[in-house]
C-alpha cells in the first residue's frame, strides 16, 4: 500500500504517540469509560465539584511582589482594583534563601524578583487594608516558609482575623526546590521535617490554610515532561503526607491541607489530558493506598494557568496568544485557580500593562467565550478519554519507577531526579536548536525586521537601600532582651525535634528577622550541599 498521503508521526512530549483518528474501539483498549464518573464526585476526572465553574468561577490569581513592601502594596491594590480575587506573592531570592537585606550575600537581589520580607513590619504593610477574609493568598515561599508563613499568621492575628478562618496557601514545597529551582537552605531531611511542622500546626491551628502547594510546575519549568511533572508531583505530596502521618496525623485532615500547583504550556490536548489522570490518580492514591474516608481529602486542588518555560523573548506579543492557549487548557482541564503569566515575562517582572491583559485574557473566558457554562466539556471525546487512561498509566509507570529505586526522597537526596530532569532539559533544547521541535518566532515564522526595543523593569538600588535601612529602623526600636529568648526558644525546639512553629510565631511577633529565624535552625540543621553528580 502507498504510504505517499499517510500523515506524519506525532508524539507528546511526554512520549505518547497520537494516532490521526480515534475511535470508541480505541477507547476500550485503553481501559474504557468507567474511570470517568461524574464531576464531584469520585475519582473527580471531571472535576471536583459538581457545577464547577457555574457555581464559582475559576480564582484569578496574579502572581507578583517586586522591590519593597510599599511597592508590592501598590500593585496588589492595583490587581485587586482590576478584578483579582486572589494574590499570588513573589518574594526575593535574599527572603527565599532566608537572608536579610543587609546580608552582604544580598547585595545586588534586594527586591530584584520579588518582595524583600525582613520583619513582621514588612509583612503588615504589604497586606494594609486587604481584606484577608475576601482575598485568597498564595505565598510563593519555600525553604523560608517557617518564618514566613509565622509573619503572615502574625500579621492576621494583629489585624484581628481569626486564625481558625484563615484561608489561603503557602508552596512551601521544599523537595521540588531540590529538583527545579535552588532556593533551599537546609538539608532534606530537616527540610521534610520544617514542611511537616507546617502541615501540623496548621492541622492544628489553621485548619482551612493550606499549608502545602505541591509545586509540579517548576519541576516541569526545569525540564520534565508532562507526565514526569505529575509523577514527580504525586510522589513529593506522597512524601509529605507520610511523614505527617508518622507524627500520628490523620489523613484525611492531613491530605486536605494540600494542593497543587502545575504548569500549562505546549500541546493544549496533553494538558488537559494530564490534569484529569493526575486528579483521577490521586484520588484513588488516597483511597486504594492510604484509606481516606473524607471525599474532600481525594479531591486535588490545583493552582495553573500558564507556564513561562512556554514564553519567547522573540516576537513577544506571540506571548499573548500562548498565555490565551494555557488560560483555555487551564480551564478545560477543571483548575480551581488560574494565575496566568503576563506576555512579557520571558524577559523582565510583569508591567501593570502586560498584568492586565492576562487577567482580562482570564475574565474573557469566563464571560465571554464560555468556559463557565458547561463542566468538562470535552468528557466522552474518544480522543480526550483515551488520552486521559495512556496519561494516567504513563504517570503510574514513572511513580513505580520511582518506588522502585527507594522513593522521590532518595531520589532527590542522591541528586537522581536532578539528573534525570536536567538530562531532559538539555535534550528537549536541542531539538529546538534544530528545528526538530517548532516554536513560532523562535525557530519557524522568524521576522527579518530589525530588532525591536522591549521594556524592562528597572532595578532601582535607593529602593533596596530604603529596605536596609528600614531593616535597621526595626531592629533599633525592638526589645532586643526578648528577640535573643525568642530565637533561642527556636533553636531549642529544633534540638529537642519538636515543632517550631510556635516559638517561630513568637519570635516574628518580637520582630526577629527572617535571617535570624533561619540562623537559628542553622545552628542545627545545617546547610544543605548538593550531591557531586557524574
Amino acid at each position: 500500500m502507498s504510504t505517499k498521503h499517510q500523515p506524519e508521526r506525532v508524539t507528546w512530549e511526554s512520549g505518547l504517540e497520537i494516532q490521526p483518528v480515534y475511535t470508541a474501539e480505541d477507547l476500550e483498549r485503553s481501559g474504557g469509560t468507567g474511570g470517568i464518573g461524574a464531576p464531584g464526585e469520585y475519582p473527580f476526572t471531571r472535576g471536583i465539584h459538581p457545577h464547577m465553574y457555574r457555581s464559582r468561577p475559576f480564582t484569578m490569581r496574579q502572581y507578583s511582589g517586586f522591590g519593597t513592601a510599599a511597592e508590592t502594596h501598590e500593585r496588589f491594590l492595583y490587581l485587586i482594583e482590576k478584578g483579582n480575587t486572589g494574590l499570588n506573592v513573589a518574594f526575593d531570592l535574599p527572603t527565599q534563601c532566608g537572608l536579610d537585606s543587609d546580608d552582604p550575600m544580598a547585595d545586588g537581589e534586594v527586591g530584584r524578583v520579588g518582595m524583600a520580607v525582613d520583619t513582621l513590619a514588612d509583612m503588615e504593610e504589604a497586606f494594609a487594608d486587604i481584606p484577608l477574609n475576601e482575598i485568597t493568598v498564595s505565598l510563593t515561599i519555600n525553604g523560608a516558609a517557617v518564618p514566613i508563613m509565622a509573619m503572615y499568621f502574625a500579621m492576621a492575628r494583629k489585624r484581628g482575623f481569626d486564625l481558625a478562618t484563615l484561608r489561603g496557601t503557602a508552596q512551601n514545597d521544599i523537595l521540588k526546590e531540590f529538583i527545579g529551582r535552588g532556593t533551599w537552605i537546609f538539608p532534606v531531611e530537616p527540610s521534610i521535617k520544617l514542611v511537616g511542622d507546617t502541615m501540623e500546626f496548621c492541622a492544628r491551628n489553621v485548619p482551612t490554610y493550606s499549608p502545602v502547594s505541591v509545586c509540579g510546575y517548576h519541576i516541569r519549568e526545569s525540564g520534565a515532561s508532562p507526565v514526569q511533572e505529575m509523577a514527580y508531583g504525586l510522589a513529593i505530596a506522597r512524601a509529605y503526607l507520610d511523614h505527617a502521618l508518622d507524627r500520628g496525623l490523620d489523613v484525611d485532615s492531613v491530605a486536605r491541607g494540600i494542593t497543587f500547583n502545575f504548569d500549562v504550556y505546549g500541546n493544549l490536548w496533553e494538558q488537559v489530558c494530564k490534569f484529569r489522570a493526575g486528579r483521577r490518580l490521586w484520588a484513588k492514591v488516597l483511597k486504594e493506598q492510604y484509606g481516606a474516608t473524607d471525599a474532600k481529602a481525594m479531591q486535588l486542588r490545583m493552582i495553573a494557568g500558564g507556564g513561562g518555560a512556554g514564553l519567547t523573548i522573540e516576537q513577544p506579543e506571540n506571548n499573548i496568544m500562548r498565555g490565551a492557549y494555557y488560560a483555555l487548557a487551564s480551564a478545560l482541564s477543571g483548575a480551581q485557580t488560574m494565575a496566568l503569566c503576563s506576555y512579557d515575562e520571558a524577559y523582565t517582572i510583569p508591567t501593570e500593562h502586560a498584568a492586565k491583559i492576562s487577567l482580562r485574557t482570564m475574565q474573557l473566558l469566563v464571560h465571554e467565550v464560555g468556559l463557565a457554562d458547561t463542566v468538562d466539556p470535552l468528557a466522552g471525546s474518544y480522543f480526550v478519554e483515551t488520552m486521559t487512561n495512556e496519561m494516567e498509566d504513563e504517570i503510574v509507570r514513572v511513580m513505580d519507577k520511582l518506588d522502585g529505586e527507594g522513593g522521590i526522597v532518595k531520589g532527590v537526596a542522591e541528586g537522581r531526579v536532578q539528573a534525570e530532569v536536567s538530562r531532559q532539559a538539555y535534550e528537549r533544547e536541542l531539538l529546538v536548536e534544530t528545528g526538530q521541535v517548532k516554536k513560532v518566532g523562535v525557530n519557524i515564522f522568524r521576522d527579518d525586521e530589525d530588532e525591536r526595543a522591549i521594556e524592562f523593569h528597572g532595578y532601582r538600588e535607593e529602593e533596596a537601600a530604603r529596605q536596609v535601612e528600614r531593616l535597621r529602623e526595626v531592629r533599633t526600636g525592638r526589645d532586643e532582651a526578648s528577640v535573643t529568648a525568642a530565637l533561642d526558644a527556636v533553636e531549642a525546639a529544633a534540638r529537642e525535634g519538636r515543632n517550631v512553629m510556635p516559638e517561630t510565631l513568637d519570635a516574628v511577633e518580637a520582630y526577629a528577622t527572617v535571617g535570624e529565624v533561619c540562623g537559628a535552625l542553622r545552628k542545627v540543621y545545617g546547610s544543605y550541599r548538593e550531591p557531586v553528580r557524574f
